[in-house]
Formats: structure tokens, C-alpha cells, sequence
């Protein structure tokens, strides 16, 4: 009887040992995509690495809403091709982008293309804009003008095109969230070209922290940063004109074009930071209120209890100032 009880005993060590939990190991991956870099941490059991699968949900984006890839869905709707079928990326780009050109009062355009192309976001070589032919270009911009009809769209002017870059990299970073949530990730942090979304804690009950740039002279200069926040099933997008520009003349002209007057904005505003439910609405909105400048965007803001924001703009005595929503400050003292 005592041989029998040994080995039972053993056994039962044995299999108690092998049923503990194992604790999630670290992962990050990193690559390139849509111009630009992305960095993925996430913590897995199985250490499993991701980044095929990745790369492969990045190449197929890009095939739908990349205005680089001369054959996407979105490439062939530029040019005015009714019969190319749409798929959900496109789909989800283009109705999110009526809704937030809505909200917004038109400041954010997705049918910004033409505007865009003539000043030279989308190429190297830059067009000698008049003011006749910015007003030319403006009657081809305006969200009322494109709509979506039995699987396909429709605009008043063909020669209208669109522009999903102040959307779709956020967008990417939300598939990927929703790729890791299938995968059953329970801890993984998410950063495509500096939007960035984050999902619960660290297993460690740590947070992700997250950093805001300060604005530098030069888009060359070293980066360093105005302040840390923690980051938890929220998504965070910036949009700036400290480091998207180009010169001219001795002035500067951001990336972001107003579509109410055809011209780069030039206003006090440096950056705008914007932390939402996930990430295409924060790359939206960061553009959008980067376009409207300071005022218009708090009042904006007052209207959307969902979103938080911190500016960093001029003052007039020549330095920056900052101003942040009630939630973004709570966010920050943590």
C-alpha cells in the first residue's frame, strides 16, 4: 500500500506543477508601413510573434486606402473608376470621413485631394498656386458633393479625389487592435507613425505611458517631450505643423490644408494631441482642430464628452503655450 500512495502522490505534485499559470512573456515586433514606422508591444503566454500577420494586414490596407499604391481602391476612385468594388477598409474610411467632415463643419475634408496635389503633399515638385486657381481647386473640394449609392460612389464632379491620410493610418492601428482582441491579447500597446492605441494595463498592473512632443525650431532637431500620460483602452493621435511643412520664400506652410480657404493653415497652433475610443476618430479629430485652431476647437470639444485634447501653440510675446481639456489634465497629474 505505501509503494502505491508514492506515486499517486508524485503524480499529483506533477500535474499541480504543470496546471500554474505561466506569466505572459514580452513581444515587441517593429517594421515598416505607409511611409512611415510601426511598433508593437504585447505581452503573450504562448510568445507567439505576430509580425507576418502584421505585415500582411498592412500590405492589404494598403492595397485598399493608399494613395502611394497606383492600383489601390482608393487610387481607382481618383481617377474616376465607377466600377471598382469597394471593400470595408474603403467603406469604413469613406463613411467615417463624411461623419467627422460633418461634425466638424467641413474643416475636416477628406476631398481635399486636388488642394493637396496642387500644393505638394503628394509629390516633390509644387504647383505656383494663384488665387484664381486655389478657387478653381475649391470648387472640386466639399464632403456634401461625394456620396455613397448602391455599393458605389458618386461624385458631382468627377474630377474630385480623396485624402485618407488624416484617417487611415489611425484606422490601421484599430485593425490591429482588433486582429490582437481575436488573437485574445489581453495586453498589447500599438503604434503606427505615432498613432497609437493601448489596451488595458501591463500584466504587471502597470500602465502604457505614452509621450507628447514639444515643438522644435526644426523638423531636423532631436526630439524631446512636454509631458507623459498613462494610456488605457484609449487611443491618442497628434497632428502638427512643427515637423510636416515645407518652405518657401522664408515661410513656412504646414501640412494642413483649411479647406474653407484652399491655403496651408498659418495660425498660432503648433500641435494637436487628441485621445479617443480608438484610433481613426483621434487621427481625424487631431487634424481636424489642428485646421480650426484654439477657439474654434474648444468649443468643439465642449460638444464631444468622449474626447480630450491638449494644444501647444505660440503666444504673442513669441513663446509656446499649452491648454488642455479637464480630462486630458486629470490624465497628466496622474
Amino acid at each position: 500500500m505505501k509503494n502505491q500512495i508514492i506515486p499517486v502522490l508524485i503524480l499529483a505534485i506533477l500535474i499541480s506543477g504543470c496546471g500554474g499559470q505561466q506569466s505572459p512573456k514580452k513581444m515587441s515586433i517593429a517594421g515598416e508601413a505607409q511611409g512611415t514606422y510601426y511598433a508593437i508591444t504585447y505581452y503573450d503566454v504562448q510568445e507567439r510573434n505576430f509580425q507576418p500577420m502584421v505585415d500582411s494586414l498592412l500590405q492589404s490596407f494598403d492595397q485598399s486606402v493608399s494613395l502611394w499604391v497606383d492600383q489601390s481602391i482608393l487610387s481607382k476612385v481618383n481617377r474616376g473608376d465607377t466600377n471598382v468594388l469597394l471593400d470595408t477598409t474603403f467603406l469604413y474610411n469613406f463613411i467615417l470621413s463624411k461623419e467627422i467632415s460633418a461634425l466638424t463643419n467641413g474643416y475636416f475634408d477628406f476631398t481635399i485631394g486636388p488642394l493637396a496635389q496642387a500644393w505638394g503633399f503628394h509629390r516633390k515638385n509644387r504647383m505656383e498656386l494663384s488665387q484664381k486657381q486655389i478657387d478653381s481647386l475649391r470648387n472640386l473640394v466639399g464632403y456634401k458633393k461625394v456620396r455613397l449609392e448602391g455599393g458605389r460612389i458618386v461624385k458631382d464632379d468627377p474630377r474630385m479625389s480623396f485624402d485618407f491620410n488624416a484617417i487611415a493610418q489611425g484606422y490601421s492601428v484599430d485593425l490591429i487592435a482588433d486582429m490582437f482582441d481575436k488573437l485574445g491579447l489581453q495586453s498589447f500597446i500599438v503604434d503606427v507613425g505615432g498613432e497609437i492605441i493601448a489596451r488595458n494595463r501591463k500584466p504587471d498592473g502597470k500602465n502604457w505611458i505614452v509621450a507628447i512632443e514639444t515643438p522644435t525650431e526644426s523638423k531636423t532637431d532631436e526630439r524631446t517631450y512636454e509631458v507623459t500620460l498613462p494610456l488605457e483602452n484609449l487611443a491618442l493621435a497628434t497632428s502638427g505643423s512643427y515637423r510636416k511643412y515645407f518652405e518657401k520664400d522664408g515661410k513656412r506652410y504646414s501640412h494642413a490644408i483649411d479647406p474653407k480657404t484652399g491655403y496651408p493653415v498659418d495660425h498660432n497652433l503648433l500641435s494637436v494631441t487628441t485621445l479617443a475610443g480608438n484610433a481613426a476618430l483621434a487621427d481625424a479629430l487631431s487634424t481636424a482642430l489642428m485646421v480650426m485652431g484654439l477657439e474654434k476647437s474648444i468649443k468643439l470639444l465642449e460638444n464631444l464628452p468622449d474626447v480630450e485634447a491638449y494644444f501647444i501653440y505660440w503666444s504673442e510675446d513669441n513663446t509656446y503655450e499649452t491648454y488642455a481639456t479637464k480630462g486630458m489634465k486629470a490624465l497628466i497629474e496622474k
